[in-house]
């Protein structure tokens, strides 16, 4: 789309046609005191030539994963992207589309949002799955909203050990409902099951926990999924698609509802986005999905061919009668993802998993034996795990990056009990060489 300036001449015609004298006039039904009189305190337009170069120079200021080594999570992470994954998502046909509105048209996108399904299937242990939400954090409110739908309760039980910024999202979420967000504490790094249990009540619609929570450490899933059923709640679990890949996934469990962010699956850290949300639930409770759901059939000649099975967000259906608000489906992050497990296959996403479990260990033990450093929690943990220090963190942080190295995340932010700490997370992308300069630059701190 072209955006190209108006004339003098056009805009005297337009003027002319509606019988007014001035732009002013058209806004004289606005109180003085709200105008705005004098210029806007902008620098002077740039050329072309001198622009490009500005910009340039700015976005020169920017240093990414490719020149520093990344130790971030906290919900966004380093993972390997095969290369076909950019060939095939960046085609034209898949890079320019927008949502199908004649969608059965469509049957390539079709049939690759109804394979991401499938994989997501069989990636979390569930039923179904839609064709993909916006990101993380409004996954798992819509599967809150989902729950309360249901159920026909509104309590809402989450426990503090799901990310902070979703947490904050539900809140908002239920902000004009008559519903409260009741939040259980983590103990030693996991959710207190007792003051859960004690949470959960008659008028508890939802149980939400994240597998593996904000510190990296792994829920006690079979005991939250117990509680939750025997409240008559649905337990819904925020889950990382990597460790699916490699530990019983929660529909193993008897989860009802996983959730979890799409970003591992060959979406890079894009300075945080966009990303991809990724929803799946039991059979039973399809109709009540949020977003659409594609299906497989066959035409009138008997060709096997893809549709929209479900189309519950406003776009499609009357306001009155959506189940979602969901405006877009992140469809061609939805793509990348497919093409991603195409790609790995479940040995390939298994072993990529596991070299992030033993290099996350490996990490671990050799900052636990630094003067200075412990590990905050004991409990079990994938890729992510937290360090405590008796060192500033910021200080920390701030010398390892000077070395090229982005040593972790600080916890402050949202854990004003945990300042003294900071996240590390270990992709299967991080080598020997890489953890052990990691290693030197904490203890040069």
């Amino acid at each position: 789309m072209n955006y190209t300036q108006i004339s003098d001449s056009q805009v005297r015609h337009m003027l002319n046609t509606i019988g007014v004298g001035a732009v002013e006039e058209l806004l004289s039904v606005i109180p003085e005191n709200q105008r705005f009189r004098r210029p806007l305190d902008i620098p002077p337009g740039l050329s072309e030539l001198e622009l490009l170069a500005d910009l340039e120079q700015l976005a020169d200021r920017n240093r990414t994963c490719r020149e520093l080594t990344c130790f971030l999570g906290a919900g966004a992470y380093d993972h390997f992207i095969p290369t076909v994954v950019d060939h095939l998502a960046m085609r034209g046909e898949f890079r320019t589309a927008y949502t199908p509105y004649q969608a059965e048209a469509s049957q390539g996108a079709l049939q690759a949002f109804f394979e991401f399904q499938t994989m997501i299937c069989q990636l979390t242990g569930m039923d179904v799955a839609n064709a993909s939400l916006y990101d993380h954090a409004t996954a798992v409110s819509e599967a809150v909203l989902m729950a309360q739908a249901v159920t026909r309760r509104t309590g809402v039980v989450m426990a503090t050990a799901v990310h902070p910024e979703c947490r904050a999202v539900v809140r908002t979420y239920l902000n004009e409902r008559d519903a409260g967000v009741e939040e259980v504490a983590a103990t030693g790094g996991t959710t207190d099951l007792a003051a859960l249990k004690q949470a959960v009540g008659p008028t508890t619609a939802a149980v939400v926990v994240q597998w593996p929570n904000f510190f990296g450490n792994l829920e006690s899933l079979e005991e939250v999924v117990r509680v939750a059923a025997q409240a008559g709640a649905l337990s819904i679990v925020s889950a990382d698609p990597i460790a699916c890949a490699l530990f019983n996934p929660p529909g193993h469990y008897g989860a009802d509802v996983v959730v979890g962010e799409g970003q591992a699956l060959g979406i890079p850290l894009s300075y945080g986005g966009p990303y991809l949300g990724l929803f799946a639930c039991r059979e039973k409770y399809l109709r009540k999905v949020p977003g659409r759901v594609v299906s497989e059939g066959l035409d009138a000649d008997g060709r096997r061919g893809f549709c929209l099975a479900l189309q519950t967000r406003e776009q499609h259906i009357r306001r009155e009668k959506a189940t979602s608000n969901v405006c877009t489906n992140q469809g061609l992050m939805a793509l990348r993802a497919a093409v991603h497990l195409a790609a790995m296959g479940r040995k390939g996403l298994a072993e990529a998993a596991s070299h992030c479990l033993d290099k996350a260990h490996y990490a671990a033990d050799r900052i636990a034996g630094l003067k200075g450093y412990q590990l905050r929690f004991s409990a079990p943990f994938f890729k992510e795990f937290v360090v405590q220090t008796d060192r500033k963190v910021k200080d920390v942080l701030k010398h390892c990056r000077a070395q090229g190295i982005l040593a972790g995340v600080p916890l402050d932010r949202w854990y004003p009990e945990l300042g003294d700490c900071f996240a590390v997370a270990v992709t299967e992308k991080r080598t020997r060489q890489e953890i052990d300069a990691l290693i030197g630059a904490l203890a040069g701190a």
